[in-house]
């Protein structure tokens, strides 16, 4: 997926990925794509939460080697 930007949020914990994520989203043009990569076990259910209580989209999400990894399309 080709990403406008990448969010390095490894190694923080609750609520930061969310926060770094919000900055990192309002820094894209919508329909442009932002991937994070995050550590936080609790990221996923936190991303999805609040992509869809923002109105962007969750295209696809994976995780390998303990690093999650969402891509998010601005809304």
């Amino acid at each position: 997926m080709n990403a406008a930007k990448v969010l390095d949020a490894k190694g923080v914990a609750c609520p930061m990925p969310i926060v770094k994520t919000k900055k990192a989203i309002g820094e894209i043009e919508s329909g442009e794509i932002l991937e994070v990569q995050a550590t936080d076990a609790g990221a996923k259910a936190d991303l999805t939460a609040w992509t869809e209580s923002t109105g962007h989209e969750l295209l696809d999400s994976s995780e390998a080697d303990g690093v999650f990894t969402f891509y998010i399309k601005k809304g």
